[in-house]
């Protein structure tokens, strides 16, 4: 019987989990995700390839299982830092900093992209994962809208629009040009919703 990582077989199913996770990232920064085999992640996570078989039937579902948690866990880490603002214009500045500090996990792999690689199934599941962030969105831009600080508009437009805007756009990893990027980006998002308040003033390159 294998070793019971943790306190609890629930904490060693859990933790074997991150394992597989935090392999099958490593393995996409390296290579396209068509390419990498299950093999591969079981050997690069430390465990056995039967305990891979325990947690994902396949690889599709270990991407799935992934792709989910790092999901559920951006949004609630972007709720929080919502928590504490009223405006909606501070609200949606602070959703496209946090927007610009999540790794895109579509973006990971060199080669095809994701969807493209991905079943329809798979697809339409991952979809439903990406709607709780859109849903927050959607929150901030409704509320901007009931308080005068966004014109009236089709949210059902908006939403996609902005979120297209985020995702596509590379920011630099650090430095002073990362921040540029961002209150570009931040500044093009408010206008692009008509934002009655001020927006950020870009200094001179």
């Amino acid at each position: 019987m294998p070793k019971i990582i943790g306190g609890s077989l629930h904490e060693h199913r859990e933790q074997t989990r991150q394992k597989l996770f935090g392999a099958l990232a490593a393995l996409m920064a390296e290579q396209g995700f068509d390419a990498i085999t299950l093999a591969e992640i079981a050997n690069a996570a430390g465990v056995g390839r039967t305990a891979v078989y325990n947690h994902f039937p396949d690889k599709e579902s270990l991407l799935l299982g992934f792709i989910t948690h790092e999901t559920e866990q951006y949004a609630t880490t972007l709720q929080r830092a919502l928590d504490d603002i009223d405006d909606p214009t501070e609200q949606l500045r602070t959703y496209v900093r946090q927007q610009a500090t999540l790794t895109r996990v579509y973006h990971l792999a060199p080669g095809p992209e994701l969807r493209s690689v991905l079943s329809r199934g798979t697809q339409q599941r991952v979809r439903e994962h990406v709607v709780v962030v859109e849903q927050i969105l959607r929150r901030i831009l409704a509320a901007g809208i009931e308080s005068g600080a966004f014109p009236p508009q089709d949210l059902d437009v908006t939403v996609p629009l902005v979120n297209a805007c985020l995702s596509g756009r590379g920011v630099p990893a650090d430095g002073p040009e990362r921040e540029r990027a961002i209150l570009q980006t931040e500044t093009f998002v408010l206008r692009a919703v008509g934002a009655t308040a001020s927006v950020p003033q870009l200094a001179s390159a």
